[in-house]
């Protein structure tokens, strides 16, 4: 199993730019698959961006492409979510979440095993 602790969350002005981290704790991360949603208010949650276990493979919400980017750096035990030209509409609670399971495509919330607590992300207009 995974612990998963985010940071980096806060408030930018629109077209400014954020980067998301997760540190995991425990001995296999490097064998989960790993991916970043989203819950705005009144919202279901989505995930905008998965990435597989070595990091060769990649999924984006469409809302999100071109301007985020997933990575990860398994030494380290923690996976990025580089935000840029940030909109208001990106306005929410972002998670890390972690799956024993690649699904080989943007996976669904009740596919994924581990959470973080979710970090704020408050884009102003």
């Amino acid at each position: 199993q995974v612990q998963l602790v985010e940071s980096g969350g806060g408030l930018v002005q629109a077209g400014g730019s954020l980067r998301l981290s997760c540190a995991a704790s425990g001995r296999t991360f490097s064998s989960y698959a790993m991916g970043w949603f989203r819950q705005a208010p009144g919202k279901e949650r989505e995930c905008v961006a998965a990435i597989s276990w070595s990091g060769s493979s990649t999924y984006y919400a469409d809302s999100v492409q071109g301007r985020f980017t997933i990575s990860r750096d398994n030494a380290k035990n923690t996976v990025y979510l580089q935000m840029n030209s940030l909109k208001p509409e990106d306005t929410a609670v972002y998670y890390c979440a972690a799956s024993r399971f690649w699904v080989g495509r943007l996976p669904m919330s009740d596919e994924y095993d581990y959470w973080g607590q979710g970090t704020q992300v408050t884009v102003s207009s």
